[in-house]
């Protein structure tokens, strides 16, 4: 389960097992999942490589009786199932194993890892232990991809499409993962295999495509063009304060078309403080003028240096921030991957002096800050499917380093996506995570003075 310094959840509404050692014993059976992957990795290749050829020449018999032994242990139902992997010889027959469904017992290990982890989400997701979304388990665990469409229609008939994704959402990558260990597309399986230990997935969970394919499509030198707010966004700034709140309602105001904040403050204790303000994703087009598109959320999943950054950077030059600066980078979904990007730039940080990072909403968990000395607060709805798309989510329990302060909460008041919105954020810190509220305002306090300015600026790919 996320680590986090708050946590606002629902007491467990079943009696059973704690859902801590069920994440505990999912971790144990994804470990032996993955020993269990590399033993038939290892005796693949002790079979197939010229090595082994070599020898077969010079000492065909006992060769023989070798390769019948590791046949054995690959292909007994009683021991690693369906087990090659590895090499040309290996992923054939693994591709081979895929399309009749044969599977190894490191799969079935993992299966048993995603199923235990489900199970231990139900303890804080109630709307999990509904009939329909166990249909939807069951279909998923027994492999029948047609039941598991079945079962989704069904949900989504009952609860509507953005109801449906809210409540799935808590475990949503752990099911497309298990579906893909068990369906006939060979391709997919290294992204169950990246999730079930909480990393990055290579390829997306379904078709199996490479991730990063798209973003070389993003590769703009970046440009940020100053530009005057409107009224109803200069009435927004003019009412800010150094609240959490506050900067949501900023970024809610700035919208998503590419528009970024910066912020200098006179701080109480006289130093001068610059505070970015990075808002997320546009959905509108899979590539438009912006870093800001559906390209730039895939570019900074997987890269430090973006156009989003890249644009960033243009608005502090811009803006003339000087060398040494203190600064704070709050962003929203696809602007706190950027603002993370950023604080991963060794170039970048010793430029200026970045002392807080803010991602809200966003999918920032595999990233980790060049300077030690900055601090990750990371704010997290557990009913927000994006924050689980770097591999973690709040089924996972894989932990964040312990230097960070992730406050997280459960807040089913809005649907996906209105739940992964600036507006629904800052509500639920307003009410339900008030106590995340004042731990967050506590650790950005240092910028509390008087706004002395605003610059808006448009970020562009070119």
């Amino acid at each position: 389960m996320r680590p986090s310094a708050e946590m606002s959840r629902p007491e467990p509404t079943t009696a059973g097992p704690d859902p801590e050692l069920l994440l505990r014993a999912s971790v144990l059976l994804a470990e032996a999942a993955l020993e269990v992957r590399r033993a038939g990795a290892g005796l693949t290749a002790g079979v197939t490589g010229w090595r082994f050829a070599l020898d077969a020449v010079r000492e065909p018999g006992p060769a023989v009786m070798a390769a019948a032994s590791v046949a054995r242990a690959l292909f007994n139902p009683a021991g690693l199932g369906f087990g090659p992997v590895g090499g040309a010889v290996g992923e054939a027959f693994r591709w081979a194993g895929a399309v009749a469904r044969r599977r190894s017992a490191a799969v079935a290990m993992a299966a048993d890892a995603f199923d235990l982890r489900v199970r231990a989400a139900a303890f804080g997701h109630p709307n999990l232990e509904s009939p329909l979304v166990a249909g939807l388990v069951e279909a998923v665990a027994a492999g029948d991809r047609p039941a598991t469409l079945r079962a989704w229609l069904a949900l989504v008939e009952r609860l509507g499409v953005t109801r449906a994704l809210t409540t799935v959402g808590p475990v949503a990558q752990e099911l497309l993962a298990w579906a893909g260990l068990f369906d006939e597309n060979p391709f997919n399986d290294d992204a169950a295999w990246a999730l079930l230990h909480g990393e990055l997935p290579p390829t997306d969970p379904v078709f199996g495509l490479p991730s990063g394919w798209v973003s070389y499509l993003e590769r703009g030198p970046g440009r940020a063009e100053a530009v005057d707010p409107d009224a109803l966004l200069a009435q927004v700034m003019a009412d800010s304060v150094n609240d959490i709140t506050s900067y949501l309602d900023n970024m809610a105001a700035l919208g998503n078309h590419g528009a970024a904040l910066l912020r200098r403050i006179k701080c109480t204790d006289g130093a001068t403080r610059y505070v970015l303000l990075l808002p997320g994703l546009s959905f509108a087009k899979l590539s438009n003028n912006t870093p800001a598109d559906i390209i730039g959320g895939i570019d900074n999943t997987l890269h430090t240096d973006t156009t989003y950054t890249r644009a960033a950077r243009r608005a502090l030059e811009s803006a003339g921030v000087p060398v040494g600066a203190e600064l704070m980078i709050i962003g929203h979904s696809l602007g706190g991957m950027a603002a993370m990007n950023l604080a991963a730039d060794l170039e970048f940080v010793t430029t200026y002096r970045l002392t807080h990072v803010l991602p809200t909403g966003s999918a920032i968990d595999d990233k980790r800050p060049a300077d030690p000395d900055t601090k990750v607060i990371s704010l997290v709805n557990g009913y927000d499917v994006i924050t689980g798309m770097d591999g973690r989510g709040p089924a996972s329990p894989h932990h964040v380093p312990a230097s960070w302060t992730e406050l997280a909460w459960l807040d089913s008041t809005f649907d996906y996506p209105l739940s992964h919105s600036p507006q629904a954020y800052a509500i639920s810190l307003r009410g339900l995570a008030a106590a995340q509220r004042e731990t967050a305002n506590m650790l950005l306090s240092p910028y509390d003075g008087e706004i002395v300015g605003n610059q808006l600026y448009l970020l562009r790919d070119h």
